[in-house]
């Protein structure tokens, strides 16, 4: 047994035992190589033990090859530079950074061959925690804080600004001054959040149910949020938030904190609104030095201006028109400004801000387009994947092309552009595919709620010959006296009347004559008012099915009430959830305010 254990242990078994954390083999790894074993390259990559055992996550082998290593040797390298800071950043164990720092501070400054320190690596992977306890070290003292300055600095914030951790990157604003003085640094990180529009509530999408969620959460709460992910770094140098809260705010914060617990999509929603909270934040803050640094905007902003413009970041465009009114007449090396772009991309919110402003750019873009023409061509498909069904997209591309046709003179929507087209044939070109692929989907559905509607009639005109209980001698329904017989004559008679009426209005989808217009109300109409059909039919025919077994089966057992009220709400509540969020938007798309409309 002891000449096993005297034998030489190979380097495979090494990494074998550090993955699957066999101590044993780890103990006589250290007792055999001594000092070198903290040196000793395991893999193909010069990865010593401790990064092995950090890529292993057994924390009780990591724990004694760090307390055994010496400081100086924690610094050892790997072939590529990295340090085991390093891999700890990437790998996310914050346990283990916060042992490797303690035992040696000059960790956070030691860069790899591609001159990135580890809170730099550990931001690039998007690890919160890692990055606000790097970040929270180095402001600690400034012996050890180089990684905040110059060009460390620099990167830094770039990098924080990249993983929506903005509000550690105020921090560091206010950390090093210096940072914010070199304006193209400011331009730029204007143009990297220009570039990021879901760290914006305007870049999200939200379905009408988290919408609505989002819009209910409290400003109050998202600031509690906010302190408590500052309180977090122990030495944030960020003004405090005012924390002498009235009885009211408290009441509202505990709610909030029980929601997030209750209802898990709401954690969710509130960290979304609150990284936009904090994006808003960074965005005014840069903006305000910039406007006080400079009275024109440079050629970076304008840029960052006019990404914000095509991407739909309404928060960007509104803060940098406040700040440099000048720059909404500015245009790119394509000729474009701020309302082609709105117009290009169908960004309603960018439109309204341009418009609001009195600014209609009536000169030509590239390829001697006007903005009638940038309206005619077909919007890209993300933007017509924000509509909830395929008919709101040429209904859309519609509202927006008569909206602009609206703006221009006759001459101008008569114009050609360097293609020899006028608007209107750009726009039936370009939109003949959509209209086709949608009247196949029009068609189609309107089969579909037919066949449903059918059914539901069939049923309901059954039920009214062959009343539940039955007749008496003379004719009459035995439960004719009954209260709970009327509710079932009358929901029986609205599923009947509504499911026929939806399959009217389905049916004439199908004689309809599929005129470009007709996507912009008379389709539109015609599935609302088949769809708003089907829903109450589905739900008269529930009512009805439940006051039959009332009458039939609760007569001796009154509680029987319970199960079937429950059961009959299962299939509406589905039903509702599924149809009633695209029908409610489909009606906002019809009959809401236009797109020019405050």
């Amino acid at each position: 047994m002891k000449a096993v254990e005297d034998a030489r242990i190979g380097l495979q078994q090494v990494y074998d035992a550090l993955i699957l954390g066999k101590e044993r083999v780890v103990d006589r790894f250290l007792r055999q190589y001594k000092t070198s074993a903290f040196t000793e390259r395991i893999t193909a990559s010069g990865e010593t033990a401790l990064m092995v055992a950090i890529k292993g996550g057994h924390g009780h082998i990591i724990k004694k090859l760090v307390s055994l290593t010496p400081p100086e040797l924690l610094a050892f390298k790997e072939d590529f530079g990295n340090t085991a800071l390093h891999v700890v950043a990437e790998f996310d164990n914050v346990k283990t950074a916060q042992l490797l720092v303690n035992k040696n501070h000059e960790l956070l400054n030691i860069c790899n061959r591609r001159e990135i320190l580890p809170i730099h690596l550990a931001a690039m992977r998007g690890h919160r925690e890692m990055t606000s306890y790097l970040f929270s070290v180095g402001m600690k003292d400034e012996i050890h804080s180089s990684l905040l300055k110059d060009a460390d600095g620099e990167k830094l914030v770039f990098d924080l600004v990249a993983a929506r951790f903005c509000d550690l990157a105020l921090q560091l604003f206010y950390h090093n001054p210096e940072l914010v003085f070199d304006l193209e640094l400011r331009s730029l990180l204007m143009e990297l959040l220009a570039d990021n529009p879901s760290a914006f509530p305007s870049g999200t999408l939200y379905s009408i149910w988290e919408s609505f969620f989002y819009n209910c959460i409290p400003m109050v709460f998202i600031r509690r949020l906010q302190e408590e992910m500052m309180t977090k770094s122990p030495n944030s140098t960020l003004p405090r938030l005012h924390k002498d809260q009235s009885f009211q705010e408290i009441l509202v914060i505990i709610l909030w904190k029980v929601l997030q617990v209750v209802v898990p999509p709401m954690k969710r929603i509130c960290n979304e609104k609150l990284m936009h909270h904090q994006a808003i934040q960074l965005v005014q803050h840069l903006c305000s030095i910039i406007a006080r640094r400079s009275t024109q905007p440079s050629p970076i902003l304008v840029e960052s201006f006019l990404l914000g413009a095509r991407n739909g970041v309404e928060e960007i465009v509104t803060e940098i028109l406040d700040s440099f009114p000048a720059v909404i007449g500015m245009k790119d090396i394509k000729e474009y400004s701020v309302f082609h772009y709105a117009v290009m991309y169908r960004h309603e919110k960018i439109f309204k801000i341009v418009h609001q402003k009195n600014n209609i750019d009536r000169t030509f873009a590239e390829h001697f387009n006007n903005i009638l023409h940038l309206a005619g061509y077909r919007a890209r498909q993300d933007r017509l994947d924000f509509g909830p069904g395929p008919i709101l997209q040429m209904q859309r591309e519609l509202q927006w092309f008569m909206e602009i046709e609206k703006l221009v003179t006759r001459q101008e929507s008569l114009v050609l552009n360097s293609e020899g087209k006028t608007p209107l044939t750009i726009f039936n070109e370009e939109h003949a595919d959509l209209a086709s692929k949608e009247i196949q989907w029009v068609t189609g559905m309107a089969s579909a709620c037919s066949v449903a509607a059918s059914l539901i009639a069939t049923v309901a005109f059954a039920a009214a010959i062959t009343v539940p209980g039955g007749n008496n001698s003379n004719g009459l329904p035995i439960f004719s006296s009954d209260s709970s017989f009327l509710v079932f004559a009358v929901s029986d008679a609205l599923a009947l009347f509504t499911s026929i009426t939806c399959v009217l209005y389905f049916l004439s989808i199908f004689t309809c004559r599929y005129g470009v217009k007709d996507f912009l109300y008379t389709l539109p109409n015609r599935v609302i008012y088949g769809l708003i059909c089907l829903i109450l039919s589905v739900i008269s025919l529930m009512v009805a099915f439940s006051s039959t077994l009332f009458l039939v089966f609760a007569k001796k057992n009154p509680l029987i009430l319970i199960p079937i009220v429950s059961l009959t709400c299962v299939p509406v509540i589905s039903y509702t959830f599924i149809q009633l969020p695209p029908l409610l938007d489909m009606i906002k798309s019809t009959y809401g305010p236009g797109l020019l409309a405050k």
